[in-house]
């Protein structure tokens, strides 16, 4: 597998770059603006309690937004993360896929960086007995359930996108798309996202195989 057409650097750093935080209407605006998210807590848009409780998990927070954006990783894959399962010599995280076979995957440089300034901060933390391994824990000290990270989520993008419901499975989807998009390569898709069945991918990106043939009645000029 080529770490270079997995990088968020290649995939995901064109969204980073493109979306206002004016005009964020979808789930692909969420792609790259996680930071200013993350930022966005410390206004008086959350009560003090709120806001205290995010002082706590901003770091956390953070790293683990960037690394569902830029790896696709499914929420049961990251929450299941162990520290030891982060390879940062490689930048490649090892995950349990469905069915129980494992699987590598590599990051880019967003996402290294995220994880790196989290981790300083997950080394002062004693965990409850049990949960000594796990990459992302609660503020009870516990790893993280797929229901918490859906309503961290929930609680970040509501604060620019009130009227749009935005899950972690579309924050999957929209890499899978940008992945796509940037490569053209449907089976690569597949691999990294997990699914057994290319047809499940193909499916799920038609719209866009009926966007490149579209392109291609203009790529072609017939007379000069």
């Amino acid at each position: 597998m080529n770490k270079k057409k997995l990088s968020i650097g290649l995939i995901t750093l064109s969204l980073i770059t493109t979306f206002s935080l004016t005009t964020l209407t979808k789930a692909e605006d969420f792609t790259g603006k996680e930071e200013k998210y993350i930022k966005l807590c410390s206004s008086s848009k959350l009560t003090n309690k709120q806001q205290r409780f995010h002082a706590q998990t901003k770091r956390r927070d953070l790293a683990l937004l960037t690394l569902l954006l830029g790896t696709g990783i499914r929420v049961s894959e990251c929450v299941g993360l162990n520290i030891q399962d982060v390879d940062f010599k490689n930048n490649g995280i090892k995950i349990r896929r469905k069915g129980g076979y494992e699987a590598i995957l590599y990051f880019g440089d967003e996402v290294e960086k995220a994880l790196l300034d989290y981790l300083k901060e997950r080394e002062k933390i004693i965990p409850v007995t049990g949960n000594e391994d796990a990459l992302f824990l609660s503020l009870q000290k516990k790893r993280m359930s797929v229901r918490s990270v859906e309503n961290l989520v929930k609680k970040y993008s509501k604060l620019v996108t009130p009227l749009k419901k935005i899950t972690p499975h579309k924050l999957r989807s929209t890499y899978g798309t940008s992945l796509y998009r940037e490569t053209g390569d449907i089976y690569l898709v597949a691999d990294v996202l997990g699914h057994k069945d290319v047809n499940t991918t193909k499916k799920h990106y038609a719209a866009l195989d009926d966007e490149r043939r579209r392109s291609a009645a203009h790529a072609v000029r017939l007379r000069e």
